[in-house]
C-alpha cells in the first residue's frame, strides 16, 4: 500500500500528540522505554518523536540523579513552561489576576481592591493595574501569553458579554473581550465567577477527576455551578446554576438568618457569618440554629440540582466554606429530606484564588484545542530561548 506524504505527516503529528499528552500525564519525567510503554509505539519510533520534540522546544532532557550506578537512561519531561496563560477574577470587592504556565501552576498573581461602588471604568482600570502587576512579577509581557480568561459575576453569555448582574448596576452590557483584547492580542474568554470556581475544583481541587459535580458558591452573594460528564455546563444562554432567583429558594434573604442572629448583634453585615459560625462552633444554641436556618435555605436550591443531576460530589466553595466544619453537617441534615442519595459533600481548598485559577483552566482548554489536539497543530513554543 502506497502512503502520501500528507499520510505520514499526520501519524506523525499524531505520535507527536500521544507522547506529548502521555509526558503530560505523567507523574515525573519518563524514560524513552517508559514513553514507547504509555503510547504503543515502538522504542524505534520513539527516538525519532523525541528528537523532533526536543528540537521544538516542547520537551526537555531530565538531569539525572547524581550518585547513580553505571550509565542512567534518559528521561524527558513535558515543559509546561513552555508557554503561558493568564486567569483573571472581576470580583465585587477585588480583582485578582494570575499568571500560570501550562501545567496550571500559578507563576505570579496582581491584586487590586475595589467595591460594590467602584464604577465600571474604575473597576476596568483596576483589571489593567493588575494584569499589569502580574506581568512584571512573572516577568513576561502581552505578547508572552497564549490565552487569556476572566471570571466575571452575573450571568455571561457565549460570546461573553455580562447580560444580568444584581450587585453593580452599571457591569451588564460590559464588553470585556473588546476591553482586554485592547492590550491583549491573544485569545480571550469570559466566563461567570462561579462557573470557573467550579472549574477549578474539577481540575485543581477537592473534585479533581470528579465527573459529575455540582459546586455551591455560599457567602452573603450565594451562586452554583455545574460540572456534567468532565466538563463545564455553561448552558443555552449561560443561566446554569441561577437557581437563587426563584424566590422559594430563599437564596436572596438567607444571610440575613446570619446577620439577624444575636450571636452578630452590632457587627457589620459583612462580619455576621464569621462571628455566628464561630459561636455555633463554641455549642451557642441560638447560633446553632441560625446555621440550621441558613442551611434549610441553602438545601432546597441544592436538591433541586442534586435530583435533577444526581452528583457525585457537592462542592462548598465561597466564603462561607472556611466554616464547613460547622455548615456541612447542618447542610447534609437539611438535603436528606429531599433528595433520594445525598451526595458526598466536600469543602473547597482552593481559598479566595479558586476563581482566576478557573479562568487559567479555561485559557489552557483553548491552548490545548490550538496545539494539543488532532484538529490543533504542534508548532514551536513562541520563545523556547527565554525558558529553562
Amino acid at each position: 500500500m502506497q502512503v502520501s506524504g500528507g499520510d505520514l505527516q499526520r501519524l506523525r503529528q499524531l505520535n507527536s500528540l500521544s507522547s506529548i499528552s502521555a509526558l503530560r500525564a505523567a507523574s515525573g519525567p519518563l524514560t524513552l522505554t517508559e514513553l514507547a510503554a504509555a503510547t504503543g509505539l515502538s522504542r524505534g519510533s520513539m527516538v525519532d518523536v523525541v528528537t523532533d520534540l526536543h528540537e521544538r522546544g516542547w520537551i526537555a532532557e531530565v538531569e539525572p540523579t547524581p550518585g547513580g550506578m553505571g550509565r542512567p537512561a534518559k528521561r524527558y519531561r513535558f515543559r509546561a513552561d513552555a508557554g503561558h496563560v493568564l486567569g483573571i477574577d472581576i470580583g465585587i470587592h477585588k480583582v485578582l489576576a494570575m499568571v500560570t504556565d501550562l501545567a496550571g501552576r500559578t507563576v505570579a498573581s496582581g491584586r487590586v481592591a475595589v467595591n460594590r461602588h467602584t464604577t465600571r471604568d474604575e473597576r476596568l482600570d483596576a483589571v489593567h493595574r493588575a494584569i499589569d502587576a502580574a506581568l512584571v512579577a512573572s516577568g513576561l509581557t502581552p505578547p508572552d501569553l497564549w490565552g487569556v480568561a476572566a471570571g466575571s459575576t452575573g450571568v455571561v453569555n457565549r460570546e461573553g458579554l455580562v447580560t444580568w448582574v444584581d450587585e453593580l448596576p452599571d457591569w451588564a452590557g460590559v464588553d470585556l473581550v473588546g476591553r482586554l483584547g485592547q492590550s491583549l492580542s491573544c485569545p480571550i474568554a469570559i466566563e461567570n465567577d462561579s462557573k470557573l470556581a467550579a472549574l477549578a475544583e474539577q481540575r485543581l481541587g477537592v473534585a479533581a477527576g470528579v465527573r459529575d459535580l455540582v459546586y455551591l458558591h455560599i457567602g452573603r452573594r450565594p451562586g452554583a455551578a455545574l460540572i456534567l460528564n468532565g466538563h463545564l455546563h455553561h448552558g443555552f444562554s449561560g443561566a446554569t446554576g441561577e437557581v437563587g432567583h426563584m424566590g422559594i429558594t430563599g437564596w436572596r434573604t438567607m444571610a440575613s438568618e446570619l446577620e439577624n442572629c444575636p450571636a452578630a448583634e452590632g457587627a457589620p453585615p459583612e462580619d455576621a457569618a464569621g462571628l455566628v459560625f464561630g459561636a455555633a462552633r463554641a455549642g451557642d444554641a441560638g447560633a446553632l440554629a441560625a446555621v440550621d436556618g441558613y442551611a434549610h435555605q441553602l438545601a432546597l436550591g441544592t436538591a433541586a440540582m442534586v435530583l435533577t443531576l444526581d452528583p457525585e460530589l457537592v462542592v462548598l466553595g465561597g466564603g462561607f466554606s472556611r466554616s464547613a466544619d460547622v455548615l456541612l453537617p447542618a447542610l447534609r441534615r437539611a438535603l436528606e429530606p429531599h433528595c433520594l442519595r445525598v451526595p458526598e459533600i466536600r469543602p473547597s481548598k482552593l481559598g479566595e484564588e479558586c476563581v482566576a485559577l478557573g479562568a487559567a483552566c479555561l485559557a489552557l482548554n483553548h491552548v490545548d484545542e490550538q496545539f494539543f489536539s488532532p484538529e490543533g497543530s504542534i508548532s514551536r513554543p513562541a520563545a523556547p530561548q527565554r525558558l529553562a
